[in-house]
């Protein structure tokens, strides 16, 4: 699995991470499924992260939004329509770790879609930090996505 992002959308979900510290930053990845295992980021799409316990989701678990991301099925619609009307398509989701490792949480895995990128970036003390992807196999664990760093997407 290999997903290729320019170094200005990598900046820009770093950015992100950085605005909403100490809480999660959330938002989806457009681009396109290419040949073979391959995706290509155009864009960064940012929405809010709207997690407040996200019981009416059936997600309640205690966590406040320093540790857990919602985005709400009408921003994921928005996103999808923005991207409809660009030619792409969602190809997974961004989020941060505030004062944690850019690896997945088992919450995340739960929520986790097959097929789709998953990046996360962790964010140490206001900065961002490390910032990995991943993707779901057959057997709902995460395997590590390899990032292509273009000059242009």
């Amino acid at each position: 699995m290999t997903l290729d992002v320019s170094g200005a959308q990598l900046a820009a979900i770093r950015a992100h991470g950085e605005r909403t510290y100490p809480r999660e930053c959330c938002g989806l990845l457009l681009g396109s499924f290419e040949k073979g295992d391959k995706k290509r980021l155009v864009e960064a799409y940012a929405v809010e992260n709207t997690w407040q316990g996200a019981g009416e989701f059936g997600l309640g678990d205690g966590q406040g939004e320093e540790r857990r991301f919602l985005i709400t099925p009408e921003d994921y619609r928005a996103g999808e329509r923005y991207a409809r009307e660009r030619g792409l398509e969602v190809i997974g989701t961004y989020h941060s770790h505030p004062d944690h490792p850019a690896r997945p949480s088992e919450f995340d895995r739960g929520n986790a879609w097959p097929v789709y990128s998953y990046i996360i970036v962790s964010v140490q003390n206001g900065r961002a930090a490390d910032l990995t992807s991943w993707t779901l196999d057959d057997e709902r664990q995460f395997q590590s996505e390899t990032i292509c760093r273009t000059t242009e997407v």
